[in-house]
């Protein structure tokens, strides 16, 4: 407001502008006195910001993507007496910045080869007549504290939409599917059907080919060994298919 009030106050009396544009004209002239008689604080923000400027073309300039913490442990290991939120002030007011780090997304699906991708069974129709028809798997992550991840894989009911098994690890690792689908075995061992499809996307989980839409022909006895039988060989048909 006060650049624009200099701007026109050539053409146009102070109190005129100040008026138009509902501003205190003492306001104006408070801010005009502070800048031809700059405080303490405004000296010594002035003199941060040189040193700061200094350091940052100092070696060859490989301090200009540092930021506000970085600088102030820097202008302390050069004897520079200030307060860290000094520093922040500083550059934030005359915008200087740092490098913004990428936050790191974890990914939930390694892709798998084409050609070791088998037929789709379900066809991209995920409705179910009965309980127990189809399965249909999936992997998400958990941000916690700390910018970590942990991972949640999922087996659901596509019938009663009812999560029949689950599994939490801090790393994504073939177990992490292999533990969710025996529980979800294990929780519908009574009323298991032979017609069951277990439905996952596209994506390998080191080994286990979540890509598979496998059938169910028997009673798994040992499905870490079965599913490591029918993941090495596309052809295999033990107790899935």
């Amino acid at each position: 407001m006060v650049m624009f009030i200099d701007e026109f106050r050539d053409r146009f009396t102070v109190a005129g502008i100040c008026e138009v544009l509902e501003f205190r004209e003492q306001t104006y002239y408070v801010a005009k006195k502070r800048e031809d008689d700059p405080s303490a604080r405004s000296v010594r923000d002035a003199e941060i910001l040189a040193e700061i400027l200094r350091l940052r073309d100092k070696d060859s300039g490989r301090r200009r993507d540092y930021g506000a913490r970085k600088m102030w442990r820097e202008l302390r290991r050069e004897g520079v007496r200030v307060a860290r939120c000094t520093v922040e002030r500083v550059m934030r007011r005359n915008g200087l910045s740092g490098l913004v780090p990428v936050r790191h997304r974890p990914r939930t699906t390694v892709p798998g080869s084409a050609d070791r991708r088998p037929k789709d069974l379900v066809d991209r129709d995920f409705r179910a007549p009965a309980p127990n028809q189809l399965w249909v798997a999936d992997i998400t992550y958990v941000e916690l504290a700390g910018g970590r991840f942990c991972y949640a894989a999922f087996v659901t009911d596509v019938f009663s939409r009812a999560t029949v098994g689950w599994q939490v690890s801090d790393s994504l690792k073939t177990e992490l599917a292999l533990d969710a689908l025996e529980m979800a075995l294990w929780f519908r061992r009574d009323t298991m059907s032979a017609a069951l499809i277990h439905h996952g996307d596209r994506g390998t989980q080191l080994g286990f080919n979540r890509s598979s839409q496998h059938r169910l022909v028997g009673v798994i006895v040992d499905v870490r060994r079965t599913l490591r039988r029918v993941s090495s060989s596309r052809g295999s048909c033990v107790a899935w298919c």
